[in-house]
């Protein structure tokens, strides 16, 4: 009874020591897509509502390599969406690498031409979801060449823009108040005037400005490169290197000449019978100038 329970103990023991040695294996060695996620994340694109004394422009620019574009292109796009973003940029095409022909007979080649297919993407999604969309699309990636994530301050530009927004317009208004005032005479009224439009910009340029970072802080800014495997697509194409074995030999252009020939010497006939009056006409004049020089050596 008490060998049994050793053996029960020892089981139990085994057990346990292969669920902790798994799970301390499990988290040495993350999955794969768990890993690539953990890569492309990072901090700088998750917001935090402990601090709310900053205001930040979230940007990032990956280049990552794909199973498929076209397919991945697609992915992204309805990952974007799904996140409340959208599409801002998008080219997609192909570079051709290298283009080899094999002659695979006498009058045809084999064209293998390699290609790389590629795209550069912008798309533009909320703030609060740039973490979750980067998340996502960690899911596609096959190799990582680097990624980039910015999270820039701009609280100080903001309220830098703000009071110059504000001592613009506080300007604007005493200004506007001293042209009705005392603004009587054309040339004080024209200056004034120039520079109460000048502050005028000056507000609403600053105005533009803010209303810009608010639109960057609002939408995160994220650039893609994505490329796949080059791939090599075969084409059957007609042989123009060797199109000199297929002339005829010389029996054949022999042939060919003496046809040309006779078909030379029957045109030249038929040009001379279509001249049988103008020969006629020369024969007629000969023959009479022939028979007048006789009648006169007789004579």
């Amino acid at each position: 009874m008490k060998q049994y329970q050793l053996i029960l103990l020892a089981g139990i023991s085994l057990m346990l020591f292969s669920c902790g040695n798994k799970a301390s294996q499990e988290r040495q060695y993350p999955d794969a897509a768990d890993s690539t996620e953990a890569m492309v994340t990072s901090s700088a694109a998750r917001v935090s509502s402990v601090d709310s004394t900053h205001q930040f422009i979230r940007t990032a620019e990956l280049k990552f390599k794909v199973k498929n574009v076209m397919e991945s292109t697609t992915r992204i796009e309805d990952i974007t969406i799904k996140n409340g973003g959208y599409v801002a940029y998008t080219q997609l095409g192909g570079s051709k690498d290298n283009v080899s022909t094999i002659s695979v007979s006498k009058d045809s080649s084999l064209e293998a031409t390699t290609f790389t297919v590629s795209n550069d993407m912008t798309i533009r999604v909320p703030n609060v979801k740039l973490d979750t969309t980067l998340r996502e699309i960690a899911r596609l990636i096959v190799f990582l060449d680097y990624r980039i994530i910015k999270a820039d301050d701009v609280s100080l530009q903001v309220l830098s823009n703000k009071l110059a927004q504000k001592r613009a317009s506080g300007a604007e208004k005493r200004l506007a108040q001293s042209i009705d005032k005392r603004g009587k005479k054309l040339g004080e009224t024209t200056a004034a005037e120039e520079i109460l439009q000048n502050k005028q910009e000056v507000a609403d340029e600053a105005m533009i400005q803010n209303l810009s970072l608010e639109d960057q802080m609002k939408m995160s800014t994220v650039k893609l490169n994505i490329y796949q495997r080059p791939t090599i697509q075969h084409e059957l194409i007609v042989n123009d290197d060797n199109l000199e074995k297929y002339e005829p030999n010389f029996f054949v252009k022999l042939w060919y000449s003496m046809e040309t020939g006779w078909t030379i010497v029957s045109e030249l006939i038929l040009f001379i019978v279509r001249l049988w009056g103008l020969i006629l006409f020369v024969l007629a004049v000969y023959l009479g100038y022939t028979f007048y020089n006789i009648r006169k050596k007789n004579k």
